[in-house]
């Protein structure tokens, strides 16, 4: 057997970019390949529709190993391995201590205890740990940040009781005032001196960190990925600054500062999000020239976004952040938390919490993520994605450094301002279907009801009364939020309204437009119902009535309207609500004839629908 290795194909000549461009453009037939084909994202750059590895070659993220600074390839040489983490609220000690218990036991390997300021005490601590090894599990902790540094002595007094080596505790304190100040508007900013108190009664602990930057927050708060990590790390670099002026080396001070980032839909972005966050945190921490890189190591908890998450067609969230874990997952985080389906409208269930652990675990075990490391390493496209956020993310960074720094930003309401821009942006986009909600706003359950459910209002979770609000704060709902308050509406006021597609003519554009008006009306709750076809108008609006429509829908063919629509608006006679389906030609003389109401793929969804439950008397 012949040992020469023969390349396949090299009878066929590598076609050029120009050729590609050239053959693409004859197939556009003289449309603009920008508008066409180029991806604009929200994010502030254009993704072209294809790359070469002459695109990669110049760009400077492949040059590094894993384990190797930047670290943009991940921050381990030998595996892929994540933590899987589940937050546990406790309100009694001896509850969390079981459910902790329990959780371990299902495939869990990191706890969240998040708990109030007032339950602070040796002997709640003992108790919420009693069984727990400490030094086989990452133990996080959540609780007011004016009792961090009270938890921080209890913690250490009981890591030395237990006998436990310092190096194998692994875990943080979710100390960040910060956060307060930009999403409540509380002043907070008495307490940040406390950050090198925190930094010191943890320096012999080498894997725990004290210092946390929740970026997660402006995430869930609908900012773009770019503004996540632009803030991000301008917020992480905010508290590194204000360490080492207070006398703290360099080295241990970015070593605790943990990241809790929140990951959205966007699954090939995402994955880039978390490569470009390692490479632009390196290249911060090692401006302050510490001893070792391995200082420069970025921490990185993910935890799913509930942004996106919504309360009708709840099971849809299993999908949104299944491909979220994986993108995290991949991206090479530190840890993983998914937060339950059901969590917007309820406390979740034992149920739905084991779903979230088992998405997980799927990846782990069956998927074997964690056994390679960086694998989108070398695709043209991540490798491109990665970089381009790299760049839109340093400018927001150098702009947010040159207004003062993080803190002087958020005082100033500049974050605050930039992010609910956004979230404002992105619930109009919403509702012109710009953004698609599946199961919401498009392609919703026709037959499904609340059922008693209601979205779950956000808490602080901290028992303490706080001042009046001196700076501008974040104000952000979920981006479903709006149409499951009218379908709320709809629901609650008592009144089944029917909505009867009346096809007829052209096979295909009744059948089309049936299908698109369905969709558009379902979003509001209402019933549908749907029809083969009828041959004559007439015949139509009497089924209608005998149906007991309230809202009689005409689907047809442009062409067809200027014929069907003024005849069968005449014969319903104001016994419902008349709608065409589309944006005819004849529009103004239909309008001149009466007809008010067009649904097409320019209608605000939102207000249409609103208007139409005005017009129905659903209040």
């Amino acid at each position: 057997m012949s040992n020469n290795r023969e390349k396949l194909f090299t009878e066929f000549e590598a076609p050029t970019t120009q050729e590609w461009l050239d053959k693409i453009q004859v197939d556009l037939k003289g449309a603009d390949f920008n508008k066409r084909l180029v991806w604009r994202t929200n994010e502030g750059f254009s993704v072209p529709p294809f790359y070469r590895r002459e695109d990669v070659e110049k760009l400077k993220t492949p040059d590094a190993l894993p384990g190797e600074f930047p670290f943009v390839r991940g921050n381990k040489k030998d595996s892929n391995s994540w933590y899987v983490r589940q937050d546990i609220k406790v309100d009694d000690a001896k509850e969390g201590n079981a459910k902790a218990l329990d959780v371990l036991s299902k495939g869990v390997d990191s706890l969240g205890f998040h708990f109030c300021g007032d339950c602070i005490s040796a002997e709640f601590v003992e108790t919420l740990l009693d069984g727990v090894k400490c030094d086989c599990v990452e133990l996080n902790f959540c609780t007011c940040k004016r009792r961090s540094v009270d938890l921080a002595k209890i913690l250490c007094a009981y890591f030395e009781s237990k006998g436990y080596a310092k190096e194998s505790i692994v875990g943080s304190i979710d100390w960040d005032p910060i956060e307060k100040i930009v999403m409540k508007g509380k002043d907070v900013t008495r307490l940040l001196p406390l950050a090198s108190q925190l930094v010191d009664m943890f320096k012999d602990y080498p894997h725990f960190r004290c210092i946390a930057v929740n970026a997660a927050s402006l995430n869930n708060a609908g900012a773009y990925i770019v503004q996540e990590l632009g803030y991000a790390l301008a917020w992480g670099h905010e508290y590194l600054s204000e360490l080492v002026e207070a006398g703290v080396d360099p080295a241990l001070a970015a070593s605790k500062i943990k990241f809790n980032m929140g990951i959205t839909e966007n699954y090939f972005m995402e994955i880039a999000k978390f490569r470009a966050a390692r490479l632009l945190w390196a290249e911060i921490v090692k401006q302050y020239e510490p001893k070792c890189d391995c200082a420069c190591k970025m921490c990185v908890n993910a935890t799913t976004t509930t942004y996106n998450m919504t309360m009708y067609d709840s099971y849809v969230n299993l999908l949104r952040t299944q491909t979220e874990a994986m993108s995290a997952a991949l991206g090479g985080v530190h840890s993983i938390s998914v937060v339950p389906f059901d969590a917007v409208y309820e406390t979740p269930t034992d149920f739905s919490e084991r779903i979230a652990r088992n998405q997980q675990l799927l990846l782990k075990e069956e998927s074997h993520f964690d056994k390679v490391v960086d694998p989108s390493a070398g695709s043209y496209f991540i490798e491109e994605l990665t970089t381009s956020l790299a760049d839109a993310a340093w400018k927001l960074f150098l702009k947010i450094e040159e207004q003062g720094g993080y803190l002087e930003a958020v005082k100033c309401g500049v974050v605050q301002d930039d992010v609910n821009t956004t979230n404002t942006k992105r619930h109009e986009d919403a509702a012109k279907r710009k953004e698609f909600i599946l199961g919401t706003n498009q392609y919703p359950n026709f037959t499904e009801v609340s059922d008693g459910k209601s979205p779950l209002s956000c808490s602080c979770g901290c028992g303490s009364k706080h001042e009046d609000a001196p700076f501008k704060a974040i104000t952000s709902t979920r981006l479903a939020a709006d149409f499951e308050q009218l379908r709320l509406q709809t629901e609650h006021s008592g009144k089944v309204s029917t909505a009867f597609m009346l096809t007829i003519g052209s096979l295909a554009w009744r059948q089309a437009r049936a299908q698109f008006s369905s969709n558009f009306l379902a979003c509001a709750g209402y019933k549908i119902v749907d029809n083969l076809g009828f041959d004559t108008v007439e015949e139509g609006v009497d089924a209608a009535m005998k149906a007991g429509a309230d809202i009689v829908v005409l689907c047809s063919s442009d062409d067809e309207y200027a014929t069907f629509a003024v005849p069968a608006y005449n014969y319903l006679a104001g016994r419902a609500m008349f709608i065409v389906a589309g944006a005819p030609a004849c529009m103004d003389e239909l309008k001149a004839a009466g007809i008010e109401n067009f649904i097409h793929v320019k209608c605000n969804v939102l207000e249409t629908l609103r208007e139409y439950n005005a017009k129905l008397g659903i209040k």
